[in-house]
């Protein structure tokens, strides 16, 4: 028997988790009203930019919200309605904590990108390790957020416009973004964008409503996957934008250049992946429900990866004008992220380098050979490049975890709110690259138990090395740039 309350409490239970939650993360991170942000104390007029806490809000959404939180959730829907209990409790304990800490650590040192962040809480050799990861995980991101909405707006203009063509349309748009101050398209768009979003969105649900589809049973939640993929840890990597997810820490520090406050973190970062994790609820929730089977969701991705669930739910639910924004507002998704993603590797290569942005040849200098390497990566199977983005994201945001919980233990804070979630992804990302196809192609049970004993270690050299971050991990950076 369906019951549609278990929507309408996960959806609750997102909200209750922001409104509680959210503030003993900020509490334990310790805002300061009266220190100086990098917008007010850096300004440059391209990057370091004093913006409203509400247009933030909505750039940031924007930003983290890509194809994830729609293509995962489908992909995770295969997996029945224990899909929204990780999105729920991962977006509330796991997700939010990680995009408020690599928010607000970048606030704290100088709007630094993700790579110095964790360079000063966990030590240099992560710093450049992080360096060469978050470069290759953004090009993998602008990718696949250039590759799948291409593929969406094939199917909606004529045959001329094809694929290729949106590719080409696109990625002049992100070289665009990518190089211009961030007032001049990005602050003066996004929030035009995030209307079309919403529309997606509620949309979506209230067609759900709206047309008596029998939503998932108590039975439902123990469905085994149509291809016989074990839930841990493959579902976990599969939802990784909408419950959990690294690409955010990497656009984080975007915003973190533009809040005039401390106070403003908990809304932007925080909030926006709880509005993030809103969007996957409702499209796990559409994939498990508009079909009557998880055989014939699998069928359709298949035939035309996630963006034909999406097409099809949104053309029938809506109707055809309705269907078209629904599309559109999806569409949205990912380039307001791919956008922001290689605009986020300029500035990992420029902090790297040295090099001032606030030149426009200098800008040009990095975008360019990022542009053309990513070109080459587009024309690569897009599953593929799927499968290595949610391992690499997942591995990301883990690190990102740790990083955060060494930073509380030097304010003589609680640390397990961040390193019991580091404990279990790192299990998680782990246990993946041994048996996954991708990866070493392990026994499953052989690769369980290496995921688990490599969590149990890194998690006793943390606890070991406690006395090293409350002398080594400096709270912040003062406006010359030293540790303080």
């Amino acid at each position: 028997m369906s019951n549609i309350l278990y929507f309408f409490l996960a959806l609750a239970g997102l909200i209750g988790g922001y409104a509680i939650y959210s503030r003993v993360v900020e509490r334990l991170f310790g805002v300061d009203d009266c220190r100086a942000t990098p917008a007010c104390s850096m300004a440059d007029g391209v990057d370091y930019i004093k913006l409203p806490p509400a247009k933030i809000f909505l750039i940031q959404l924007l930003n983290i919200a890509g194809v994830g939180p729609v293509f995962g959730p489908i992909l995770g829907a295969l997996y029945g309605p224990s899909a929204l209990l990780w999105i729920v409790l991962g977006s509330i304990f796991a997700g939010g904590v990680h995009d408020y800490f690599s928010g607000m650590m970048s606030v704290r040192y100088q709007g630094k990108s993700i790579p110095d962040v964790v360079g000063f809480t966990l030590g240099d050799f992560f710093k450049q390790f992080m360096r060469v990861f978050s470069v290759i995980l953004l090009l993998l991101v602008g990718v696949v957020f250039v590759t799948a909405p291409a593929t969406l707006m094939a199917k909606l203009t004529p045959d001329w416009m094809n694929k290729n063509f949106w590719l080409i349309v696109i990625f002049c748009y992100y070289f665009l973004a990518t190089v211009l101050p961030i007032d001049v398209i990005i602050a003066r768009l996004y929030p035009i964008f995030a209307v079309v979003l919403i529309i997606m969105a509620v949309g979506v649900a209230g067609g759900l409503v709206y047309h008596g589809y029998a939503f998932y049973s108590w039975a439902d939640f123990s469905a085994p996957h149509p291809q016989g993929l074990p839930m841990w840890p493959m579902m976990f990597i599969t939802i990784a934008c909408g419950a959990l997810s690294g690409f955010h820490a990497t656009q984080s520090p975007l915003m973190s250049r533009c809040v005039p406050d401390e106070k403003c973190g908990r809304s932007v970062f925080y909030g926006a992946m709880i509005a993030e994790g809103v969007i996957a609820l409702i499209w796990a929730t559409a994939g498990m429900t508009f079909y009557q089977s998880a055989p014939d969701l699998l069928s359709v991705i298949k035939a035309g990866t996630p963006s034909a669930v999406v097409s099809e739910v949104c053309m029938t639910l809506l109707g055809p004008v309705g269907g078209v924004l629904a599309v559109l507002g999806v569409v949205v998704l990912p380039v307001t992220s791919g956008d922001t993603a290689f605009r986020a590797a300029r500035l990992v290569i420029a902090d790297f380098m040295r090099v001032s942005q606030a030149k426009p040849s200098a800008r040009l200098g990095i975008a360019v050979p990022l542009f053309v390497i990513g070109g080459v990566l587009s024309q690569v199977d897009f599953n593929i490049i799927w499968r290595y983005f949610g391992w690499s994201n997942q591995t990301l945001a883990t690190i990102v975890l740790w990083s955060a919980a060494a930073y509380v233990v030097r304010r003589g804070g609680i640390h397990w709110f961040a390193s019991l979630p580091a404990t279990f992804m790192t299990a998680t990302v782990i246990s993946y690259i041994c048996v996954a196809p991708e990866g070493l192609k392990l026994d499953y049970h052989l690769s369980v138990g290496i995921g688990i004993a490599s969590a149990v270690i890194a998690l006793a050299l943390f606890l070991f090395k406690g006395g090293w971050f409350r002398t080594n991990v400096p709270l912040g950076l003062s406006p010359d740039g030293n540790p303080v």
